[in-house]
């Protein structure tokens, strides 16, 4: 069993990332170096109630660990994005 809640640790605001948003329907977030990829879609999944269809990962120049997380089209990434305050 995961604990989803050290698996994310903050969501992730930039322009190209409400750019993403918009118009690819991903959330991006900083997560745990240690969270593999079927951790990081359980934690999105049971913490926001949506459906994940793909993560991606990237490790940043700065040694964090940064999840692009694509989700279901019957639920928007904008509406999770005002959820948690980003607009």
């Amino acid at each position: 069993m995961v604990d989803i809640y050290n698996v994310i640790i903050q969501s992730f605001s930039t322009e190209a990332a409400f750019d993403l948003m918009e118009n690819e329907n991903k959330l991006v977030f900083i997560v745990n170096r240690k969270a593999n990829k079927k951790m990081i879609k359980e934690a999105v999944e049971k913490l926001y109630k949506v459906k994940v269809i793909k993560v991606n990962t990237l490790i940043t120049p700065q040694g964090k660990k940064k999840a692009f997380v694509k989700l279901s089209p019957e639920f928007s990434a904008i509406d999770i994005g005002t959820k948690l305050g980003l607009f």
